[in-house]
């Protein structure tokens, strides 16, 4: 499983809004805080306000937070947000129908790493990827 460039600049943007949870945190600053091109940055903010993972205020005071707290939201849940479902193969995501299925013997090799990626991303918040002076933030 590779994980893209948009994954990473995903989770690079919430953990940028979860070391402001109190402010509204305009993308520009986002953008220069990161060194992720603004346009870039509004591609990415629309699925992760779909998924409801974050809000936005328009108007010169504007910007975006985070609608939940930061030990609250996993990087799965982002990179989900983002990517859609994380599967180490096609074959075993939701409604794929391999015919091979009852002959691969390496299903179930793959299965557990699946598995393995899906409980680690799950198991990691965002807080726990924010690091302010030092200290983690909660």
């Amino acid at each position: 499983m590779k994980f893209s460039t948009r994954d990473r600049y995903a989770l690079r943007l919430m953990v940028e809004l979860a070391n402001h949870p109190k402010d509204l945190v305009p993308l520009k600053e986002i953008s220069d805080a990161q060194g992720i091109s603004l346009k870039y940055l509004e591609q990415i903010v629309t699925p992760l306000s779909k998924a409801g993972l974050l809000g936005s205020v328009r108007g010169a005071q504007g910007g975006y937070r985070l609608l939940r707290p930061a030990e609250d939201i996993t990087a799965g849940e982002i990179l989900r947000a983002v990517e859609g479902e994380l599967t180490a193969i096609p074959c075993l995501g939701a409604g794929a129908d391999c015919p091979r299925r009852c002959q691969c013997y390496t299903l179930d090799f793959w299965a557990g790493l699946n598995d393995t990626i899906n409980r680690y991303v799950d198991g990691v918040t965002l807080a726990q990827l924010c690091v302010l002076d030092g200290k983690a933030n909660s």
